[in-house]
């Protein structure tokens, strides 16, 4: 039996067009599909053949937790790359700031602030 993987995750954001075109020039995806989504609200689609994020952008947003109007709550989304230092220059070239730079097992990391709320972490198992 073929193990399951994460195909999908949907965080709510502020500015989704932004968001895929930063991890776009970052990660080299690619705009999977953007349109009208749930309750009057807009998504895109961005990521790889494989896996994507679903950038979602309500009509207005709230404080309240728990539904498709608040703002991300999510810790951190982890990405995995193969060169961790030519992101990080990439990352550090969109003038984007880099920080918690780790080294221990099971690889390296960095984070960054990709938009308000969107903390990213950055691996590399290599």
């Amino acid at each position: 039996m073929k193990a399951a993987f994460l195909e999908h995750a949907n965080i709510t954001v502020a500015d989704p067009d932004k968001l895929a075109s930063l991890l776009c020039s970052i990660f080299s995806w690619q705009v999977r599909w953007r349109g009208k989504a749930k309750n009057n609200g807009y998504t895109v689609h961005v990521g790889n053949e494989s896996s994507y994020l679903a950038l979602y952008k309500p009509t207005s947003f709230r404080a309240v937790s728990g539904d498709y109007q608040t703002k991300a709550n999510v810790n951190h989304i982890g990405i995995v790359v193969q060169n961790l230092d030519d992101i990080e220059k990439k990352v550090l070239e969109l003038n984007l700031d880099t920080f918690n730079h780790g080294d221990y097992e099971p690889g390296k990391r960095f984070y960054f602030m990709a938009q308000e709320h969107i903390e990213i972490e950055v691996i590399s198992y290599e």
